[in-house]
């Protein structure tokens, strides 16, 4: 589908593609394990599900993949480069098992389904292949691997969702989790393998949603963000009472923990964010006032052939509402440069909408098709690739003029921040985020990880707020 984000002005904690490797478990384990995420946050919270499945069998984690009894890459599907990125790592890892003959290398994840005959027998990188919803199975995977046997489980699941299993936050600064309330995905985009690598979608039961957020309350947590392929269509019934919980209904009970958890979530889809959902977020101070409502493209014929189900003045509408109920929202986007037959009329509605929503963060990238999926066989990637590349750079210019506008309209102002930890630029500076996940920088003070603190903004880049703290 998508092959290259290049829009990376955000100057701290922005969450890309990248890999995460586990921090080791404190008393020794039996066995080892090193892993490495790529993709989206809904990769990263498998990561952490698969630790404490890996976890209860005896396995602790290593940083050190070299020293690892076993070997596994969390993989994503939606970018060309992300499957690259993979593929170079496990063949590298290859190189490591030719060293240890005893390694098990594994893949899981959204490559794992798709390229499940490749990934074994062809190109032979791995022992074992795990799909989203068969991590259950990876100790039963792994002993079959051991023995000798290709071990494989890439069946979709209509009821998984891991709702029992209590994740081991890797890495984690103790302040910030992601917590899984859905899985899969029903909306059939033409660009996207999601509901063919994560099936249909299926909710989390509420209560136990809820219970994981108390727990990470009490262990010191003071911001969670809700999980979901399409937050807005989260529906979950009670068997018990029969009663059904919306997206809007889940909000408020995680809202009621404590007013000093904050609450965030992703993704919404234009489609489905409801009025409910609004004023529900007015409603409580500590549900956090951003939303990232993904246009994909400023034209409705685009969108169309996209699959989205809206059209541009719809979303605009859209923007509209959230703007009239929530006036100092902030708001991203992911926008696609040069789909299958985009014109230059089509890729300037994609400016101009980008000009008027005023974007706060904006994911951008230029398509690239992605086999399997209902464009990839229906239509032809005709937009050549030097065009896609400068309608890219176009779309990159115009969210990095309106980001600029965006921040300084911050300057001078004071905004409530949750400290997340030290700057990745300067020792003697915090960074944190505003209710409209702005991220801010100021000097460190008496304050520490996990505070909050009022900041009063002096100064911008087009990606970070700077600041000092006042009383």
């Amino acid at each position: 589908m998508l092959e290259l984000m290049t829009d990376k002005t955000q100057d701290e904690s922005r969450q890309g593609e990248a890999y995460l490797p586990l921090t080791p478990t404190i008393h020794p384990p039996k066995k080892s394990f090193y892993i490495e995420s790529y993709g989206c946050a809904m990769n990263f919270a498998d990561t952490e599900v698969i630790a404490s499945i890996l976890q209860s069998e005896g396995y602790g984690a290593t940083n050190n993949c070299e020293s690892a009894d076993l070997i596994l890459v969390n993989t994503c599907s939606i970018r060309e480069k992300a499957e690259q990125t993979v593929r170079n790592r496990l063949t590298h890892f290859r190189q490591v098992k030719q060293k240890n003959p005893g390694l098990l290398v594994g893949v899981l994840g959204c490559m794992a389904e798709r390229l499940k005959a490749s990934l074994l027998e062809e190109e032979k990188l791995v022992d074992l292949v795990v799909g989203p919803d068969a991590y259950r199975s990876l100790p039963n995977l792994i002993e079959e691997a051991s023995g000798g046997q290709k071990a494989v489980n890439v069946l979709l699941s209509r009821e998984e969702t891991y709702a029992d299993i209590s994740p081991i936050r890797l890495n984690s600064n103790g302040i910030n989790a992601f917590v899984s309330i859905m899985r899969g995905c029903n909306n059939m985009c033409s660009f996207c393998v999601v509901p063919f690598t994560r099936g249909r979608e299926r909710s989390r039961d509420a209560q136990s949603i809820v219970t994981e957020c108390e727990a990470l309350f009490r262990d010191g947590y003071r911001e969670v963000t809700l999980l979901g392929q399409n937050v807005d269509s989260y529906y979950w019934t009670d068997p018990q009472t029969n009663k059904t919980v919306t997206f809007a209904e889940l909000l408020e009970r995680v809202a009621l923990i404590s007013p000093l958890l904050r609450v965030r979530f992703s993704t919404s889809h234009p489609k489905d964010i409801t009025d409910d959902v609004l004023f529900t977020m007015k409603k409580y101070e500590n549900l956090c006032k951003y939303i990232h409502l993904p246009a994909q493209s400023g034209s409705t014929r685009v969108l169309q052939l996209m699959n989205r189900t809206y059209s541009r003045e719809w979303y605009l509408a859209k923007v509209d509402r959230i703007r009239e109920i929530l006036p100092d929202c902030g708001l991203s986007t992911d926008m696609i440069a040069g789909f299958c037959t985009e014109t230059e009329e089509d890729h300037q509605e994609s400016l101009s909408l980008m000009r008027y929503c005023g974007y706060d963060l904006a994911y951008l990238y230029f398509y690239s098709e992605r086999p399997g999926t209902l464009a990839a066989r229906r239509f032809e990637d005709d937009v050549p690739l030097e065009v896609k590349k400068r309608r890219l750079q176009e779309l990159v210019d115009v969210y990095r003029e309106s980001s600029l506008i965006s921040m300084r309209k911050d300057v001078g102002k004071t905004f409530k921040v949750l400290i997340e930890g030290t700057s990745k630029k300067s020792e003697d500076q915090y960074f944190g985020r505003n209710d409209q996940n702005k991220v801010i920088v100021f000097p460190k003070g008496n304050c520490k990880p996990g505070d909050y603190v009022m900041v009063t903004v002096h100064d911008c880049t087009s990606g970070t707020l700077i600041g000092k703290v006042v009383s």
